[in-house]
């Protein structure tokens, strides 16, 4: 397996703590984007989209990280990051969807850099900005989480699940832009057990190869 990755894209974050917790390596291909490197034409022969993650593997390549790591769970079933329980499930990719659908789309580099470059915004306005969508997604989910009398010691149950897989890259991402997490005590109850686990560990941005 080859993996492109930034180590402070959100994206990628999240698929490095999925292979982790499958028990899979793969080969890090760093992609800068400070230097615009997935702009580059040998990166977007790989993905003409011009993002990270890329994981490379079997032949394939594969873009999105949603659509990569729905390939891992099927190709990958054990550990599983879905619940058996149908119900269970859709609370799962409700709350994985909350961050990916409606949350870290808004505070993704490109965005930033359009605000940045054709609205004149500065970095207080950028934090405010992320500020904003994030604390909006971060009360749902500490709604919900208080809601789910039998949610256990992560997001749903007592296994990390997508959702989790999810949710600490966006709360690292919500460090980054100054939001002041002290609002929500039980998804940083939630961050604390994740961290405790050495797939979430390797995963974080600080500790890739590319990290600066």
């Amino acid at each position: 397996m080859k993996l492109y990755s930034f180590f402070r894209s959100q994206t990628s974050h999240r698929l490095r703590v999925a292979l982790n917790l499958k028990g899979l390596s793969a080969e890090y291909i760093a992609v800068d984007l400070r230097t615009e490197a997935h702009l580059k034409s040998a990166f977007k022969a790989l993905n003409p989209q011009g993002l990270v993650p890329v994981l490379e593997t079997e032949g394939q390549v594969f873009i999105q990280s949603p659509a990569i790591i729905e390939w891992l769970e099927e190709r990958y079933p054990t550990p599983a990051l879905l619940p058996q329980d149908s119900a269970a499930r859709a609370r799962v990719r409700a709350l994985a969807d909350m961050v990916g659908c409606d949350t870290h789309p808004l505070n993704n580099r490109r965005v930033l850099e359009y605000l940045r470059h054709t609205f004149g915004a500065n970095e207080d306005a950028i934090n405010a900005w992320c500020s904003t969508w994030i604390g909006a997604a971060f009360d749902a989910i500490e709604a919900l989480l208080a809601a789910d009398t039998q949610r256990g010691r992560f997001c749903v149950g007592d296994a990390p699940s997508l959702a989790d897989v999810y949710l600490v890259p966006q709360i690292e991402s919500a460090r980054r832009f100054k939001v002041d997490l002290s609002r929500w005590p039980l998804i940083a109850a939630v961050e604390a057990e994740c961290m405790k686990l050495e797939a979430f560990q390797k995963a974080a941005p600080m500790q890739q190869p590319d990290a600066s």
